[in-house]
């Protein structure tokens, strides 16, 4: 099978050095293997997501000398097709409607307890305050959750699997459901999370390998469990080393005098870059 990855950052901020080593990663290895890596924005969110950063990605990439095959995916526009797998899931009895906000969790989070509240890939692991089987159709304006437990249950899984640079990832069917939980996968003014909107994306595009930074690891166990459930294949993943600053802190879109923009004004080459970001 032919080697196909991607990149897809979120026109929130500027593209700094993280950005820079996991791009040109997933292009290298994908030219090198003469294979295609794809451009998509992560702009679902466009109570954040803005035009002129989304024009700034396409420039910073260019300029440190990537390109991408077929036309740039902009997730904002596809709100069609994650309705569908959302009422797939739906259907299938493995959704419910949740009203909380994030106040709301965080007090039921905190109230007396024998043990710390968990933190999972989406913060505050959620106590199933809105948690009931459902039976009316999919309702529209409201936040969508996965039943972790009876989506564990409909597939008869004890735990869930990944390769991760060429070995076995586990993660526990109760540790899905202890330490990640009920995680959301519509939210009321977005057509999907992250979650649920990258592994429709990557599943269409025939994506097999998943380049992206260490943090994400815990999520990918969220997305193999949602490929399975709506019957896409899973890529093997290989979660980098973050890019972080002398203080050992990783960067963040905050950190604009790291930007690649910045660099380029300062006269830096992408040479420069790469050798920045150790490649």
């Amino acid at each position: 099978m032919t080697f196909r990855t991607r990149f897809a950052p979120s026109p929130t901020g500027p593209l700094h050095l993280g950005h820079a080593y996991s791009a040109i990663l997933a292009h290298d290895q994908a030219r090198a293997k003469g294979g295609a890596f794809f451009l998509r924005l992560d702009d679902i969110d466009q109570s954040r997501a803005r035009p002129h950063w989304a024009q700034q990605i396409e420039r910073d990439l260019n300029w440190l000398g990537l390109s991408w095959d077929g036309p740039i995916w902009s997730q904002h526009a596809r709100s069609e097709q994650y309705d569908i797998a959302l009422t797939k899931l739906w259907d299938m009895g493995l959704l419910y409607p949740c009203a909380c906000s994030r106040k709301d969790i965080k007090e039921a989070a905190n109230a007396p307890q024998e043990s710390a509240p968990l933190i999972g890939p989406d913060g505050l692991v959620y106590p199933g305050t809105c948690r009931r089987d459902v039976t009316d159709e999919k309702p529209a304006d409201i936040a969508l959750r996965l039943n972790m437990r009876k989506a564990l249950q409909s597939l008869e899984l004890k735990q869930i699997s990944f390769s991760e640079k060429g070995s076995l990832v586990s993660k526990t069917a109760s540790s899905m459901i202890g330490e990640i939980g009920d995680v959301v996968l519509a939210r009321k003014d977005m057509a999907a999370s992250y979650h649920l909107s990258i592994v429709v994306d990557d599943a269409e595009q025939g994506i097999t390998d998943v380049m992206r930074g260490e943090d994400l690891q815990d999520a990918s166990f969220i997305h193999v469990l949602l490929q399975q459930l709506l019957g896409y294949d899973t890529p093997k993943y290989h979660h980098h080393s973050l890019i972080r600053d002398t203080q050992g802190k990783r960067l963040a879109k905050r950190d604009d005098s790291r930007a690649i923009a910045k660099y380029r004004e300062d006269g830096l080459t992408p040479q420069d870059i790469r050798a920045m970001v150790g490649l």
